[in-house]
């Protein structure tokens, strides 16, 4: 059973850095096919996504975020984390890290629960 724990702040001021990290285990993030993905739900809104790292590094983002998104990866702790720059209060969202495939879609077949990520000075 892969489980996936997002953590970071829960608040982030307008105009700085949103920084998140996910914590991957019962699987390993270079497991062949998988790609891991980051994904966000902003208030009465759909599921959004953000971006993914692929099981060999290889990193996929939205166009409209492209300019303000990193996503990194530790392999040895099978941690993943996103950073999103420049954020504004339509930053706010639960952001999610999944699994899945394919690694441009919103589709997973694993999820953590969620973080609220609030902008907002």
């Amino acid at each position: 059973q892969v489980q996936l724990q997002e953590s970071g702040p829960g608040l982030v001021k307008p105009s700085q850095t949103l920084s998140l990290t996910c914590t991957v285990s019962g699987g390993s993030i270079t497991t062949n096919y998988y790609s891991w993905k980051w994904i966000r739900q902003p208030p009465g809104k759909e599921l959004e996504w953000i971006g993914s790292i692929s099981y060999s590094g290889y990193t996929y983002y939205r166009p409209s975020l492209k300019s303000r998104t990193s996503i990194s990866r530790d392999t040895s702790k099978n941690q993943f984390t996103l950073q999103l720059t420049s954020v504004t209060p339509e930053d706010t969202a639960v952001y999610y890290c999944a699994r899945g495939a394919p690694a441009t879609t919103v589709e997973y077949d694993y999820r953590g629960q969620g973080t609220q990520v609030t902008v907002s000075s």
